[in-house]
């Protein structure tokens, strides 16, 4: 059992974001396999033959999404995990949490249903708010030991 607040509801929230970017790959897997687009040689020979060894702009466009998650739900899960351990108020973790999720679920929305700009990016823009804040803190909150 996790005794500290903080570090339980950061579990929480990054559980919920793994979870999504499991979403997300599943989500890419099923475009592939309703647009016969194989990125393998042997998953197209699976699946009807080579001339399905190709791309296509909609598995793309899926495959960006979770690239984009890869690459900004991995630092906020360090971030989040140290932040939590710096000893931050449980209201203000929370929102720093809620924040990030709620513009990763919109970014990524925003991505596969092609939503027109500048959503997606407004929405990278508020996830980056509670990361680039969280790593101010624990900077502060380590820089005497440097």
């Amino acid at each position: 059992m996790i005794r500290n607040e903080v570090l339980s509801c950061f579990v929480f929230y990054a559980v919920l974001l793994i979870i999504k970017m499991y979403i997300i790959a599943i989500i890419t897997g099923q475009v592939r396999l309703r647009k016969k687009a194989f990125a393998n040689p042997e998953d197209a020979l699976r699946h009807g033959g080579l001339q399905f060894h190709r791309e296509d702009p909609d598995v793309e466009r899926c495959r960006r999404a979770h690239l984009n998650d890869m690459e900004n739900i991995l630092p906020f899960l360090f971030l989040g995990a140290v932040y939590s351990l710096t000893g931050p108020s449980l209201a203000v973790a929370r929102l720093h949490f809620l924040v990030f999720i709620i513009a990763r679920v919109l970014h990524s929305v925003a991505y596969l249903l092609a939503l027109r700009a500048p959503t997606r990016s407004l929405a990278y823009i508020i996830g980056q708010v509670p990361c680039v804040s969280m790593a101010l803190q624990v900077l502060m909150a380590v820089a005497t030991f440097a």
